[in-house]
This record gives C-alpha cells, sequence and structure tokens, in this order.
C-alpha cells in the first residue's frame, strides 16, 4: 500500500518497492522484495532489485518508469539484492536499442563464479563501475560514497548519497546499511549520516554465527552512535515481522531518542534537503 507521503515526495524521495529479506520471507513473499527506488537531485536509481523490482515499480502508483532510469545500484551479489537487475539493464537501455544508463556493483557481482549481470547485457550500459570500499563516485551525475566493507558472506558495501548540497549548504544524506554482521567500524563509516535506512533481518542475533546480519540490538547500537535525525528500517526476516516491526521501531525510537520508522512495501519517504528544511 502506497504511502500517504508519496503526494508530498517531490524530487527527492525513496520508494520502498519491497522490506522482506532472508529466504523465508522472499520465498514466500510475505514482504516483497523489490529494493528501493531513489530519486535525488534529477536523478532516479534502483538499489538492490531483488525479486518483483520490476513489477512492483509497475505497479506502483504513479507508475515508475524503469526504461527512463539513469543507473542501477548493487550492494552485493544476493539474489534477493540483485535478481532483477538483467531485466532492468535490458529495460533502461531499451534492449539495447540504446546505449545508456550505468551499473554500478562490487567486483563479485560482475567477475567469478558468482557473478550476476549477464554478459551481453554488458555493452548496451553506457558505463559499469566496479564499487570498492570508502570511495567517492560521480557517475553520470549521481554522487555517492561508499562505506567500508561490511561482514557478509559475499562482497558488500553500503552506500551514501548526498541530496540537495551546494556551495553553500550541505544538504541532506542519506545512507543504506545494508547485509552484514555488526562490528566495530561500522558506524563511523556512516557518520553524519541524517537518514539512515538500516536492514534489520533479525529482531535477535542468530545463534549459528555463520548467519551475519543485522539484529534490532545491532541497529539500536547504529543509531545510538550516528544520531541521524531519522532512521528506517527495512529488509525484515521472519523474526522481525513476527515481533511487528513498527512496534520495533517505536521501542527503538524510544531508547535511542531518534525519530525510528518501519519501512512498509509500497512506502514513499521525501528527503528534505538540510538548507529547506
Amino acid at each position: 500500500m502506497d504511502s500517504l507521503m508519496e503526494t508530498a515526495a517531490g524530487d527527492n524521495y525513496l520508494k520502498f518497492l519491497g522490506t522482506g529479506g532472508a529466504r523465508y520471507v522472499v520465498a514466500r513473499q510475505i514482504r516483497g522484495s523489490g529494493g528501493t527506488f531513489v530519486s535525488v537531485d534529477g536523478r532516479s536509481v534502483m538499489l538492490d532489485p531483488g525479486p518483483g523490482a520490476l513489477v512492483r515499480a509497475a505497479r506502483s502508483r504513479p507508475v515508475l518508469d524503469v526504461t527512463a532510469l539513469d543507473g542501477i545500484i548493487l550492494t552485493h551479489a544476493h539474489i534477493d539484492h540483485s535478481n532483477d537487475v538483467n531485466i532492468l539493464v535490458d529495460a533502461m537501455t531499451h534492449g539495447g536499442i540504446r546505449r545508456r544508463g550505468f551499473l554500478c556493483a562490487p567486483r563479485e557481482c560482475l567477475e567469478g563464479e558468482h557473478a550476476v549481470v549477464l554478459r551481453y547485457l554488458r555493452r548496451f550500459l553506457r558505463e559499469i563501475v566496479v564499487l570498492e570500499e570508502q570511495q567517492d563516485y560521480e557517475v553520470n551525475g549521481l554522487r555517492f560514497t561508499t562505506s567500508v566493507r561490511h561482514d557478509h558472506s559475499a562482497e558488500t558495501y553500503g552506500v551514501t548519497l548526498p541530496v540537495g548540497s551546494s556551495g553553500v549548504s550541505r544538504g541532506t544524506s542519506v545512507s543504506f546499511v545494508v547485509d552484514g554482521r555488526y562490528f566495530e567500524g561500522l558506524a563511523a563509516s556512516y557518520a553524519g549520516s541524517d537518514v539512515l535506512v538500516v536492514n534489520v533481518v533479525r529482531y535477535v542475533p542468530h545463534t549459528d554465527s555463520r548467519v551475519r546480519h543485522l539484529s534490532a540490538g545491532d541497529a539500536a547500537r547504529l543509531i545510538r552512535a550516528v544520531r541521524p535525525g531519522k532512521a528506517v528500517l527495512t529488509h525484515f526476516g521472519m523474526t522481525m515481522i513476527q515481533a511487528k516491526p513498527w512496534k520495533v521501531a517505536e521501542g527503538l525510537s524510544a531508547e535511542t531518542g531518534v525519530e525510528v520508522v518501519a519501512a512498509a512495501d509500497g512506502m514513499t519517504l521525501p528527503i528534505v534537503p538540510r538548507s529547506s528544511a
């Protein structure tokens, strides 16, 4: 269901095409898994287009025209983050008729046994950028910074995008803290973020140390350390859904003193640059 905030979104906003994470939730589509549509400073980007991104975009109100995308960013190769990348590249480039658009992704998404982008589609793109940790990028007018490498089972980087910045004002920064286990130094990669979007797969940490995902407690640690103006929880596994994400968000707001909201499928979050707030 679309958020009531959508009509006020303006040019800078996030549209959550899916807020589900982990195999059980994605396989059964208990929550959608289409990733996040990002519109900032005249650029439109699909971040981590998982299963259903194309369909969710077409069914969005208003419709999100994926043929007009400027680019795609993958934070890692896992299927719940990359499943629809190929169909979106095809759509964005009009089946290769127009060589346009960009793809930014870790090397693992492009090379080796875990590569997820079909080779014949790559020549359709105007630019392919290999992401590395803690680097600044500007691709077709879109600026963003990668985080330190996350502690995850795939090569993974979060991203921070400045919105509405100029020589006069800093604007607003939006960060996506994607999958991975909490570790000392993670929060430092997102210092200064105004809007902190956090993938919270687990309500409590998994008993198996090989499962490397953030829990609600980890989200609290991040939020206390970063002190954003707003935090948004998303990418929920089954334990988070059972705990009712909106209730978890209410508890984290009370615990941290930061406004915390739980994303819902179809929700639109306006981004208001600091200079015009």
